[in-house]
This record gives structure tokens, sequence and C-alpha cells, in this order.
């Protein structure tokens, strides 16, 4: 076995490994704002209703058409509004991926990697 620095001729450089951290947590941190100051919006039943999220997927806010349920079936509503919070909430998960994906593979990311998965480390 030959005598020598295993990681390189210039070592390891804590530094350097620090900064690295540091830049890709601005990074992160920059980009979960911009989630949470972005909005996506779910419409079913051609616009009867729409249900808008935040990029973290919050709620924010529930628009219904006018005059265009019967009160006594508030069923129809009901499932209307979970299946456009279904939508919003799948293009709020798209765009946290997009925005974040990048910086979680770096850290193990990959299938579950995204925000609310498991890092896989």
């Amino acid at each position: 076995m030959t005598e020598g620095n295993p990681f390189g001729e210039g070592g390891f450089d804590m530094n350097a490994l620090l900064q690295q951290a540091q830049e890709m947590q601005q990074q992160m941190m920059a980009a979960q704002e911009e989630l949470a100051e972005a909005t996506v919006t779910g419409t079913v039943g051609d616009g009867l209703v729409s249900v808008t999220v935040s990029g973290t997927g919050d709620l924010v806010g529930v628009s219904i058409k006018k005059g265009s349920f019967d009160p006594d079936e508030t069923e129809d509503l009901e499932d209307l509004i979970v299946a456009a919070y279904r939508d919003a909430k799948s293009q709020a998960d798209a765009l946290a991926q997009q925005k974040l994906g990048p910086l979680a593979g770096g850290l193990g990311g990959g299938e579950g990697g995204g925000p609310g998965g498991q890092l896989g480390f």
C-alpha cells in the first residue's frame, strides 16, 4: 500500500465544503420562499369550481360559479371542491418538484425526495 493523502494532493478542504453547504442552504431557502409566494389553481366542472393553493400546498381560495348548484344537493358540490383541490395540489407538487427537485437531488433525493417525502439517505 502506498503512502499518501486519500483526498488528493491538496487534502480535504473543509472550508470549501462548508461554503458549498451554505450556498445550497441559501438556494433551498430561496426556492421555498418562491414556492410559498406562488399560487396554482385547479378547476373542475367546466369552471364551476376553482380552488387555489400556494406552491406549498396550502389552500388559499375557493371559487364557486354563482347559481350553478341546487342548495339542497350539496354532495355534488363537495365532490367538485375535493376534485379541484386535488388538481391544484398536484400542480403545486409538480411546481415544488421543479423548484426543489434539483436541490434535493444533491441530498440523495429522487423517488420521494421532494417536499413532504423522504430524502433517501
